[in-house]
């Protein structure tokens, strides 16, 4: 599969770069065309890659003279690192956590960059030595900045195993160890190296593997490197990004501080203030979301990433998904009173007792951080909002269809793969390109891999007291995240969507092993983790392909940034939990903790209580188990219907996974994201692209980057400024969602504070 979209009859005469061969290389390269040592296909100069997308953004040349591990590239790649790890980790446990990209820092460091090369001595030291070296080799370059950016891309987004110390430190108030902390949170981000490594040949090398995130960064980069010219009546690419940044970085001020009603415009709430269908219906943050939308760059982009690089079938792919799960599924459950849906509310990630009051976890924990049966059947058997039931049925659908779409669609695909790596390879332009680079041994990854497990099996055994988990959960989590690697991988790198493996790691150890939570949290960090983290390095690894950065470079980066990452997220997040009472517990607090919270109530389902309690046969939610069923058999209708019809080539894009595993983010994505982000995925993808083909290739991918950077900007900019002395306005349109009865339950006699009785 080479292509992403449908041929289209308005674009299909879009085959050239973006600018002029000639052109482009010597403003790209900032010097002239004659004097570098351009490489290019020795076969045909036109050629490009197949998915139009890539041919329309990537350039097709190289210049290897460029120096790449330089002074200031160290400088800056740690400094952005150290950053962006710190102030992510630092927003992580706030009410609306801030997720600021690389994106930023590959702004931020330009002009550093560029000052540091103006300014910094060129002498060379130890001339004429075997050591010759210069802190000033010349210009900044874009390679230089290509791995800074990858420094930062280490930085962004959040470590996964801090929720394990969050949540066992704050929420179960046991003890663990700041050195056995960093000993897990370590192993856990250096363990998905093995499986990169292993699977480059099959997720970065193929053409048809294109990564569409990567494109917003190489564009990116582009629009921050040519000196090209502006053209007549419109803007260049690096002029539009200003404007576009400085639009984004004003505007956030209303959503993010003057004004957060823009988070969440539901406006049925309005309409039928006292009304509580009404608002379950209306509530883009507590209800269906039907009519609302969010006008704020961080409700779109917050849990499904920009929808402007998304390619367009995948966003319709999300779009069915998400239209069938809250608009047919969610509803049909609720007022047919499914697993007492209607005693709950329609939206949450809470647990309930069977009268709708929110369970009390610390009564059924033993002395011993076990579960106390005798308590639990005291307590009674726990319940979940309707949606919170479904999306874990449709984690385990995602996970089924995932297996099956793989081998049906591309079983052949990675067999060719597989028969190849052992003899001549077909490549294309990029591939051929990065061959002229030492590749890293494959054998290096093997060793950084065998080490790792042998670490963590150590860990585990000798601080199982704290840990729980087994050497043998330990070989369980790697074989199923190498097992989910490649098909997942596959996902990924075509549809920009990324099927998670956390349910079904927690419901595997969940019934080998239940009543351990922090072992239950332990083998779904380093089953889950170890994989995400390996598409990761594999995004980056294809980021490097197209920058034609030589791949031993790239790797070490990868290593030394995800190592700085690591202490910097674990020394924030305990300092934070040090100094700041009550927090993730005091609900009047920005210190609420979202995302642990869910990661807690994952725990307390799966490991404490365990899924033979909830989705056994022992528990409420049995017949949920029925999605797996459902998940393998949905990939073999649309590979049947493609057999049958195949001139009929949109049935081939409908694509399962990410159709079912559409809604896996909820909760705590809402369904205001979900909306908001269709929306303008549309847009991008469906209209710009099929009607405004120049616009497009020339703006889109930049604008995703300017609205990324101008929100990080003025986030951190309002925090430091208003947020740190807790100054705030209080009104109508700082009311995030203006719906409050939109949590009550609407089952017969029910009773909870602030909500009608229904008699």
């Amino acid at each position: 599969m080479t292509e992403s979209t449908e041929s289209m009859e308005d674009t299909h005469e879009i085959t050239s770069p973006l600018i002029s061969k000639d052109k482009k290389d010597e403003d790209f390269y900032g010097q002239p065309s004659s004097s570098q040592p351009k490489l290019q296909n020795p076969e045909e100069e036109e050629e490009n890659s197949p998915v139009e997308q890539v041919a329309l953004t990537v350039l097709t040349t190289d210049d290897p003279s460029l120096p790449v591990l330089t002074f200031r590239m160290w400088v800056l790649g740690i400094l952005s690192c150290t950053l962006l790890s710190f102030l992510n980790q630092f927003f992580w446990y706030r009410k609306e956590p801030l997720s600021i990209t690389a994106i930023s820092a590959q702004i931020a460091v330009v002009p550093l960059g560029q000052l540091m090369a103006s300014k910094i001595t060129t002498h060379a030291f130890f001339k004429g030595s075997r050591w010759e070296f210069t802190l000033n080799p010349g210009p900044f370059n874009v390679k230089e900045h290509v791995l800074i950016t990858i420094f930062a891309n280490s930085g962004a987004g959040t470590v996964y195993a801090i929720h394990i110390v969050t949540v066992v430190k704050v929420f179960y108030k046991k003890h663990i160890t700041f050195f056995v902390s960093l000993l897990v949170i370590l192993t856990t981000q250096v363990l998905g190296f093995g499986w990169a490594g292993i699977f480059r040949r099959y997720l970065v090398e193929p053409a048809a593997m294109w990564w569409p995130a990567n494109l917003v960064q190489v564009s990116l980069f582009r629009a921050l490197h040519e000196k090209e010219a502006r053209p007549k009546g419109g803007l260049t690419r690096t002029q539009f990004f200003l404007i576009a940044f400085i639009c984004s970085f004003a505007y956030y001020v209303f959503p993010g501080y003057l004004f957060q009603m823009l988070t969440s415009l539901s406006w049925i709430c309005w309409i039928f203030p006292k009304n509580v269908l009404a608002q379950q219906l209306g509530s883009g943050l507590y209800g269906l979301g039907i009519g609302t939308v969010g006008l704020d760059w961080s409700t779109i982009s917050s849990y499904l990433g920009s929808p402007l690089a998304s390619p367009w079938f995948a966003t319709a792919n999300v779009a069915a998904g998400f239209f069938f799960v809250m608009y047919i599924l969610t509803p049909f459950c609720y007022w047919l009173n499914v697993y007492k849906a209607k005693t709950f509310p329609i939206f949450s990630d809470s647990m309930f007792t069977s009268d709708g009051q929110e369970y009390n976890i610390t009564s059924i924990i033993d002395s011993n951080f076990h579960l106390d049966i005798a308590a639990y059947d005291r307590e009674g058997p726990l319940y979940l909002s309707i949606i919170f039931a479904i999306t874990y049925g449709v984690g385990f659908a995602a996970l089924t269809a995932t297996i099956v779409h793989v081998a049906l669609f591309h079983g052949r695909e990675i067999w060719e793969q597989s028969k190849a790596s052992f003899k001549e390879k077909q490549m294309d332009i990029h591939t051929r390109l990065m061959q002229r680079y030492n590749q890293v041994p494959e054998w290096w990854f093997v060793v950084i891999l065998l080490v790792n497990i042998a670490v963590t099996i150590f860990t585990c055994e000798y601080y199982n007291d704290q840990l729980q988990l087994p050497w043998w959960g330990v070989l369980l989590a790697c074989a199923i995240a190498i097992f989910f690697t490649l098909p997942i991988g596959i996902i990924t790198a075509i549809t920009n969507q990324t099927p998670g493996l956390n349910i079904i790691t927690e419901y595997i150890i969940g019934y080998i092993y239940p009543g351990y939570p922090v072992a239950n949290m332990c083998f779904k960090v380093y089953g889950y983790i170890s994989m995400t983290q390996a598409i990761t390095f594999l995004q980056d690894f294809k980021l490097g392909h197209y920058m034609k950065i030589p791949p031993r470079t790239m790797f070490m980066a990868q290593v030394v940034g995800t190592l700085i990452a690591a202490v910097v997220y674990l020394g924030t997040a305990w300092w934070l939990m040090e100094t700041i009472p009550d927090i993730c517990e005091d609900t009047s607090s920005v210190w609420t903790c979202p995302g642990d919270t869910v990661f807690y109530d994952a725990s307390v389902i799966w490991g404490l209580i365990g899924p033979r309690r909830i989705f056994g046969n022992m528990g409420t939610y049995e017949a949920v188990n029925w999605f797996f069923l459902g998940g393998a058999v949905a990939p073999l209708v649309v590979w049947a219907a493609a057999k049958a019809f195949p001139n009929q080539e949109w049935i081939r894009l409908i694509n399962m996974p990410v159709l079912i595993g559409a809604t896996g983010s909820m909760p705590p994505a809402t369904a205001v994201n979900y909306t908001s982000w269709i929306i303008l995925g549309f847009l991008s993808g469906f209209v710009l692209y099929r009607y405004r083909p120049d616009w497009w290739r020339r703006h889109n991918y930049v604008l995703s980057g300017a609205l990324d950077a101008g929100l990080a900007f003025m986030g951190v900019l309002l925090y430091f400024s208003l947020g740190l002395e807790d100054i705030s306005l209080s009104w109508w349109g700082n009311d995030l969602d203006g719906c409050p009865l939109a949590t009550c339950p609407t089952a017969k006699g029910v009773i909870v504070e602030g909500c009608p009785v229904y008699t």
